[in-house]
C-alpha cells in the first residue's frame, strides 16, 4: 500500500543531500588531479608548467582570508550585540535577557577571534597590512569584551566599541581593495 510521504520530509532529504553533495566537493583534496582546480588551470595556461608564485598566492589568499574573517565578526557583531542592544533586551527584566546575553558573550569572543585571524591574514598583503596595522590595539581592546557581555556588565561604551573596531576594519579594507560586507555566522560557529 503506498503511503504519501510528507513534503516538509522530503525538503528536508533534498536539502541534506546537495548539503552533503556541495560539502564534498568543496572539500576536494590538494593533491586534485581532476584538472578543475585553479592551480591546474593557471598550469594548463602557462606554456612554461611554472604557476603563480608562492608569494604572490599567499598574497590573493590574505585578501580572501581577511575578508571571510573579517565579514564573519562584523556579522556576529551586528547580529548578537549590537541589535539586540538597541532593542533593549539586555536590560534587567527584559524577555529573553539571559539567552540574549549568553549568545552576546560567545558573540564577543567569536568576533574578537576572528578579527585577530583578520589581522593576521592582513599582514600577507602589503596594502592590507599597512591599512590594518594601526586598528591592532583596537582589536585587543576587545578581549575581555566577551566576557563582560556575558555577564550582563556591558554598556553602551562597550557596544560601541566593539561598533568602532568593526567600522575601521571594514573601512580599511575597503581602502585596501577588500571589501568586508557582513556574514552572520550560526549559532554552532559561535560556540565552536
Amino acid at each position: 500500500m503506498f503511503r504519501p510521504v510528507p513534503l516538509r520530509r522530503t525538503l528536508t532529504a533534498l536539502l541534506l543531500s546537495c548539503a552533503l553533495l556541495a560539502g564534498a566537493t568543496a572539500c576536494g583534496d590538494s593533491q586534485d588531479t581532476g584538472g578543475g582546480s585553479a592551480a591546474s588551470a593557471s598550469a594548463a595556461a602557462d606554456p612554461s608548467g611554472a604557476g603563480p608564485s608562492p608569494s604572490a598566492e599567499k598574497q590573493r589568499l590574505a585578501k580572501t582570508r581577511f575578508v571571510a574573517n573579517a565579514g564573519l565578526a562584523a556579522g556576529a557583531t551586528y547580529q548578537w550585540i549590537v541589535k539586540p542592544y538597541r532593542a533593549g533586551t539586555f536590560k534587567k527584566g527584559a524577555e529573553g535577557r539571559r539567552l540574549a546575553l549568553v549568545k552576546a558573550g560567545l558573540a564577543g569572543g567569536f568576533a574578537y577571534n576572528r578579527l585577530r585571524a583578520a589581522a593576521e591574514n592582513a599582514k600577507g598583503d602589503p596594502l592590507l597590512s599597512k591599512a590594518v596595522a594601526p586598528l591592532t590595539a583596537g582589536i585587543e581592546s576587545l578581549k575581555g569584551l566577551g566576557t563582560k557581555l556575558r555577564k550582563g556588565e556591558a554598556g553602551e561604551g562597550d557596544v560601541g566599541a566593539f561598533e568602532s573596531v568593526i567600522d575601521s576594519i571594514k573601512n580599511a579594507g575597503k581602502d585596501a581593495g577588500a571589501e568586508v560586507k557582513d556574514k552572520v555566522p550560526s549559532t554552532s560557529q559561535l560556540t565552536g
